[in-house]
């Protein structure tokens, strides 16, 4: 084992082992007196058989996932002419030798196996290679691999989301996380899991950004699954790595962790995680429920799926997390872009594809309003990529208009900027461009009324009576200030 060398695993897909066994059973079936033969001191015991000196490689078989020390059909080749030169008797090639396919596709060490030490310091790693090729597998969206892990009903998922200013991509301004803990809920006899009892969740704002407008494009929304909680900036990181540390198991090169992290397109949070510094386990496994869902429509196991267009959707497309929720029947058109509510989703969205009989949970919004929709001009920045059926409207059973029905402004007004008349023309955006303290539940420490000092806004809670006193304030500071130039927003 002194030389280190490379080899390409393709061709390397039987099993040593398993040579010998399929020997010795080839013996027994066709009553072959082995141990009176001259040849047969390399079948006395498994160890004499590795006396050979096999070429042999590790790696793991692309289907079930496990390890072998493997080695070429040719070398079994090489073994039969060996008896053949030496004790001048033929030996057949037999068809019953285990073959795997091999997962790795990067060269792989090279190792000559010629006596049992050897084998069993090599069969010792085997283990971690079990846990390379699961890392890989699970973030890759492998349909066998994930459901796997879901059977094993012992990990926990751990789904999280961040948002930041589209002014500042360095502001982090909201993280929510949603979790389940399969292990617990399986012991209580709690399985499968129902979300809205049994995840656990949490919405975190930023106090340094808990007052102020934000994210014009893509404005945020209520946490609709609980009471958010302001923190300041500092300890975020620290928040984030103790909820992480209360899931995670201890570190192994050779067993996968009990907690799984989950996102839909892992790398801007990966990034955000690297860095506030949080630490995390070498062998955690991470799950792309993005990955995840395109493996199963390539496979065929989602069924035809069509495009906006009408085109059928394309091989190896991927979808939002907004279009995998619609494809599969939930309505998200008001609790996306919040960072709380798209980590409770996506985590229902992914026990939604290994489990389609999910209970789907019903979001709630502050002082129990449904949430505004989105209007026209503020769908999601990707289109959804599969047809769905929308749900129908709520507003006309509250009194208010349909999303897209046409509303008449004051003059020198847009239906995105409103002048609030208590706050000394202070432009602000509505309905949809309200700030992040606007969402909060929980007021932050030295705020009066839920509101920090000195500043007034709008009420978000979509109240239709303060709605149309607001309408009708517009209206008549307009007409009594029509020779004015309307002032601009900020």
């Amino acid at each position: 084992m002194s030389n280190f060398t490379l080899v390409d695993p393709k061709g390397w897909d039987c099993d040593l082992q398993s040579v010998y066994s399929a020997y010795m059973g080839h013996f027994q079936l066709h009553n072959v007196a082995w141990y009176e033969r001259s040849w047969g001191v390399f079948f006395e015991s498994f160890e004499e058989f590795l006396t050979f000196s096999w070429p042999a490689i590790t790696v793991t078989d692309a289907w079930t996932g496990r390890a072998h020390i493997v080695v070429r059909l040719s070398s079994v080749g090489a073994f039969l002419k060996m008896l053949k030169t030496r004790f001048g008797e033929t030996l057949p090639m037999i068809e019953n030798i285990l073959r795997i396919t091999p997962f790795e596709t990067s060269q792989r060490h090279l190792r000559t196996i010629s006596d049992y030490a050897t084998y069993r310091k090599v069969f010792s790693t085997l283990p971690a290679i079990v846990l390379a090729a699961q890392k890989v597998r699970v973030r890759n969206g492998e349909p066998k691999a994930v459901r796997d892990l879901w059977a094993t009903r012992d990990k926990t998922f751990l789904a999280l989301d961040f948002e930041w200013s589209e002014r500042n991509s360095a502001s982090c301004i909201e993280w929510g996380y949603a979790a389940v803990r399969c292990g617990h809920l399986d012991t209580a006899g709690a399985w499968p899991p129902d979300p809205e009892p049994n995840y656990r969740r949490g919405h975190y704002i930023v106090a340094e950004y808990v007052d102020k407008v934000h994210n014009k494009h893509r404005p945020n929304y209520p946490w609709a699954f609980g009471e958010s909680q302001v923190i300041p900036k500092a300890k975020l990181p620290q928040m984030i790595q103790a909820i992480i540390s209360s899931l995670i198991s201890p570190d192994s090169e050779t067993i996968p962790n009990t907690l799984v992290l989950v996102a839909h397109g892992t790398t801007g949070d990966l990034r955000r995680l690297e860095e506030m510094k949080i630490k995390l386990p070498h062998n955690l496994l991470i799950l792309d429920t993005m990955a995840f869902e395109r493996h199963l429509y390539n496979t065929g196991q989602r069924g035809a799926m069509q495009e906006p267009s009408g085109k059928p959707r394309e091989q190896g497309s991927n979808l939002s997390l907004t279009a995998m929720l619609q494809s599969l029947g939930v309505d998200v058109q008001r609790v996306l872009h919040n960072a709380g509510n798209a980590a409770f989703m996506c985590l229902l969205g992914l026990q939604m594809l290994l489990d389609p009989d999910t209970n789907v949970p019903t979001p709630r919004a502050p002082n129990g309003v449904p949430a505004m929709m989105r209007g026209p001009g503020r769908s999601p920045s990707m289109p959804p990529a599969i047809s769905f059926v929308p749900s129908p409207p709520l507003f006309p059973a509250m009194g208010m208009m349909p999303v897209g029905s046409p509303v008449m402004f004051p003059a020198g007004s847009t239906p995105d900027i409103f002048t609030d008349p208590s706050a000394n023309n202070r432009m602000s955006y509505f309905p949809t461009h309200r700030t992040v303290g606007d969402h909060r539940l929980t007021p932050p420490i030295g705020s009066y009324n839920g509101r920090m000092p000195g500043r007034p806004r709008v009420s978000s809670t979509n109240d239709v009576s303060e709605m149309g006193e607001h309408l009708a304030a517009m209206n008549l500071k307009n007409k009594s200030t029509a020779s004015r130039t309307p002032p601009h927003s900020r």
